[in-house]
């Protein structure tokens, strides 16, 4: 019988070891030149008219909205960071069918509320659906997500139809991975960075950098002059290759095919991977019968549950499905080297995403001056199985400081990061 990594390899899975970081790197780099030129790219490259130069306005107080699931919210954002006057609010669309008037009046009641207790006049709103930037920093949604049924609003410009409700002002939207880049300004302190990086890693992933305007040869005179933050939609890389569990695992999804990187790396689809492994390796003998006709019942396999198995963790209050499956003190050592594999991958190729990001900027050339990376998201800080973050900054350390001298920073985890880029946006 082969050992699990001979299985996994046999199986066309790469393991952390023998990922061509540089190749990939070059890859990546590649995709995002055409993304900006305008040709076919598994990457949007999206380009946001926001910039980051400027200096916040201190003792500012901003209205900020953030809308990108089930609820929204509303408050007061300070920067330094400081959120106050906070509200949760139902989606508007979440419980059925809503009018125009309806979902609007929501946002704008909102907004009425937290007017008076705001000294820029300008709104923030982090708007988390996919919608397509305007150079006035408004939103023109694309499509709903994440089940909304407000079908009227979809094409609509969605800031300039809010502040018609308000009798006019000024607005500003971003999505929350453009947010979570601005959200880097309100650690600066006395701090030098030369470029920022917004990056999530939860459910799902995305990316957004800061890239000269002269680089975005696919809007031609519109680019202006000096820099922009550019929404990446990296979870769409797809010039990598995949394993037949990776494979496996997509053809059960809703967008089989697509966002083929964010499947190697986010939160919605590593247990799923695991148990397609798992499966596998059940039918080639690697685990006793009792664990083979478990594994064969289970129809899904949360990443929670997942990740709690391979850490050798259990959550309070939470039964582990695979502990009652993996019972048997050899399966379970068996399952733990099959399954961290995952982990360790998931942690380079979110590194190598990282470094292309941060080179393709161009900065950070100075240790004085590094590139900031602001990373939120579940996947990123709770995973347990590996000690993520740490390996990722180990990766990048490699790739970046040691090969380019290229010099990078994590910045301190900012909470709220979608709402505080939001306010920072307005603040600008």
């Amino acid at each position: 019988m082969n050992t699990p990594e001979e299985f996994l390899k046999a199986n066309g899975f790469t393991a952390a070891a023998d990922i061509d970081r540089q190749s990939l790197i070059r890859d990546f780099m590649a995709e995002m030149q055409k993304g900006l030129d305008g040709a076919p790219s598994s990457l949007m490259m999206v380009p946001t008219f926001v910039g980051v130069d400027g200096k916040i306005p201190e003792g500012a107080r901003v209205a900020v909205l953030d809308a990108g699931g089930t609820n929204f919210r509303g408050a007061i954002v300070e920067i330094p960071p400081k959120i106050d006057f906070r509200e949760n609010r139902p989606m508007p669309g979440t419980k059925g069918e809503v009018s125009e008037s309806e979902f609007y009046e929501a946002f704008a009641s909102e907004v009425e509320r937290l007017k008076p207790k705001a000294t820029v006049s300008k709104i923030g709103w982090c708007f988390s659906y996919p919608a397509e930037a305007t150079k006035d920093l408004d939103a023109k949604l694309v499509r709903w997500t994440k089940n909304i049924q407000a079908p009227a609003i979809v094409g609509q410009y969605v800031g300039r139809e809010l502040l018609k409700r308000l009798g006019g002002g000024e607005i500003a939207i971003v999505n929350d991975t453009v947010a979570t880049l601005l959200a880097a300004k309100a650690t600066e302190g006395g701090k030098n960075y030369s470029s920022y990086v917004g990056f999530i890693l939860g459910t799902g992933t995305n990316c957004a950098y800061v890239e000269k305007c002269s680089n975005i040869t696919k809007l031609g005179a519109d680019a202006g002059a000096g820099t922009m933050i550019i929404n990446a939609e990296s979870g769409g890389f797809n010039k990598i290759k995949v394993s037949n569990f990776d494979k496996a695992m997509d053809a059960k999804t809703t967008n089989a095919g697509y966002q083929v990187f964010e499947k190697l790396i986010a939160g919605a689809y590593l247990g799923g991977i695991g148990l397609e492994i798992y499966k596998a390796a059940a039918r080639e003998g690697m685990f006793s019968q009792k664990a083979a006709a478990a594994l064969a019942g289970l129809g899904s396999l949360e990443t929670m549950d997942f990740d709690n198995f391979c850490a050798g963790c259990k959550k309070p209050g939470r039964d582990n499905v695979l502990d009652a499956v993996f019972a048997d003190a050899d399966d379970a050592k068996m399952a733990r080297r099959l399954g961290l594999p995952v982990f360790e991958r998931a942690a380079v190729l979110t590194a190598v995403h990282l470094a292309a990001f941060v080179i393709k900027s161009g900065e950070g050339t100075e240790a004085s001056a590094p590139v900031a990376i602001n990373a939120d998201g579940s996947t990123y800080y709770k995973t347990r199985a590996i000690p993520f973050a740490e390996t990722v900054s180990r990766e990048l350390d490699d790739l970046l400081v040691k090969t380019r001298n290229i010099h990078y920073e994590i910045t301190p985890q900012v909470d709220d990061a979608p709402m505080v880029g939001a306010g920072i946006a307005a603040m600008l």
